[in-house]
């Protein structure tokens, strides 16, 4: 698990003609492990094999294959850990995790290896006419896109929250390619800085993505029109920045309902049973972006599988967090996200989202997914004052899985309908990855908790392991990190 910082490990990963996590028939498979950069980009089959491999990149298991979900979840306070085994991630759930930790090092070094490939990918097809000028784009426009959605996550991890200092230094912005170590000593950018290039890079992804591909596959795996806005949706947010939150979800959603997305063959809208979206394969309307583990050989290992971590389990749903609201804990609850939890043989009480809890852990991992959108929107729209959409959002979602149920109360006020909308979004992103980046961006302390692990202390805003600290290996390289 150890961290290879050294920028010059980057360019080889990149420059490999590596496996798609995405879709079995559009690879080259010749077993190449390095290659010249002008082979690499000389025929357009190679060219859609470094487009593949940046995707299984960012599916890495240290990253959005796995680890990085159940550290966003191990963080937060919906979960108790059932041991004190580091390798598991118990003091990234204590919140003793440091700079040398190796996960704090492998989520950095994932990442930075995702962004340094997008860098690789964009240098490279920028003046090529190796293939067609629209397919060129496009290509480009996914490379931007992940490198927006590797920065967000890690200035989400590593900085201090928008609310709390966008001034503040958060992270290295490297935009051109590292092919050497020369360059490791590199400036730490704001936080508002990283922010900008992340809608920047999504500006331009949505200019040049497709709207449609040819199959539901491609449509959730690949980056396309759509998924560009809703990450869009996720980094204003982040940012507090509701204005564009909302400008930005009504492009995906109607203003009344049937609330959903067309765009010639292709609908996003909420799935009708969310049994469906989490029956380990879904790549329907609901999936804006999915992770998918077609091949069980990319699939993640144990340790990192999201089904190992909340089946076998690592971690079981607190007693005092979202599980026991009513949708999941009332008798008489008709709630079907009551059915996404069942109980283990020790009355733990555990996530059955990714039910494939055996090798090979081939679960599709959702990170975008329709219902987060309406969500986004609908926090956005109350604290705009719209009050109307916002409650009819939030309905929308509590409706497609219990279309029985009405809300009493919680919606009087633009701050208690707030309120509610946040809690829906702890029973419906359960396990997902949000419960620390919404904490975090609403500068809220991380919570005290207790778990057969021992306890965890309160992590005020101020403290300062309230977010992870820059890794130890960037501190070596880099001698103009902040120290």
């Amino acid at each position: 698990m150890k961290s290879i910082r050294n920028y010059t490990f980057y360019t080889v990963l990149a420059l490999a003609l590596v496996l798609s996590a995405c879709q079995e028939d559009l690879l080259d498979k010749s077993p190449v492990t390095t290659i010249s950069n002008e082979s690499a980009y000389s025929t357009p089959a190679k060219v859609l094999a470094q487009v593949n491999g940046l995707y299984a990149q960012f599916s890495s298991q240290s990253f959005y294959g796995g680890r990085f979900i159940v550290f966003n979840e191990q963080r937060g306070n919906e979960f108790s850990q059932n041991d004190g085994n580091n390798s598991t991630g118990a003091n990234v759930w204590n919140q003793s995790i440091t700079a040398s930790g190796d996960f704090v090092n492998a989520v950095w070094s994932a990442a930075y290896t995702t962004i340094n490939s997008s860098n690789l990918l964009i240098e490279n097809l920028t003046n090529s006419t190796v293939v067609g000028d629209s397919l060129r784009k496009n290509y480009i426009a996914e490379a931007k896109f992940l490198r927006a959605f590797s920065y967000l996550s890690l200035v989400q991890t590593y900085a201090k929250p928008f609310a709390q200092s966008s001034s503040s230094p958060a992270l290295p912005l490297r935009l051109k390619a590292e092919t050497s170590g020369s360059n490791n000593d590199f400036p730490f950018s704001t936080v508002a800085e990283v922010y900008t290039q992340v809608i920047k890079d999504l500006n331009e992804a949505e200019t040049d993505l497709p709207a449609t591909y040819a199959t539901a596959l491609l449509n959730a795996s690949r980056a396309h029109k759509a998924t560009a806005i809703a990450l869009k949706t996720r980094a204003y947010l982040s940012k507090g920045d509701y204005a564009n939150v909302v400008i930005e979800a009504a492009k995906l959603v109607p203003t009344t309902a049937p609330y959903q997305y067309v765009s010639g063959t292709l609908t996003h809208r909420l799935e009708a049973s969310i049994a469906t979206v989490f029956g380990g394969s879904y790549v329907g309307g609901e999936a804006l972006f999915t992770i998918p583990f077609i091949n069980p050989a990319e699939a993640p290992g144990l340790q990192s599988a999201l089904a190992a971590n909340y089946l076998s389990p690592v971690l079981y749903l607190s007693t005092t967090a979202i599980a026991a609201d009513p949708v999941f804990a009332s008798a008489t609850s008709t709630d079907a996200r009551k059915n996404l939890i069942t109980t283990n043989a020790t009355g733990q009480k555990l996530l059955r989202k990714f039910p494939k809890n055996s090798a090979p852990y081939t679960d599709y991992v959702p990170l975008i997914r329709y219902a987060e959108v309406l969500l986004n929107y609908a926090e956005a729209a109350a604290q705009t004052g719209n009050l109307t959409t916002a409650t009819a959002l939030l309905k929308a979602v509590r409706n497609r899985s219990d279309a029985a149920f009405t809300f009493t109360t919680g919606l009087g006020s633009k701050d208690e309908l707030v309120s509610t909308i946040l809690n829906e979004r702890r029973i419906e992103l359960l396990g997902e990855g949000f419960r620390t980046p919404d904490l975090l961006r609403r500068v809220q302390p991380l919570p005290a908790k207790t778990g057969n692990a021992g306890t965890a202390p309160e992590i005020a805003p101020t403290a300062g392991n309230y977010v992870w600290a820059i890794p130890s290996n960037e501190l070596a390289y880099n001698a103009l990190a902040p120290r």
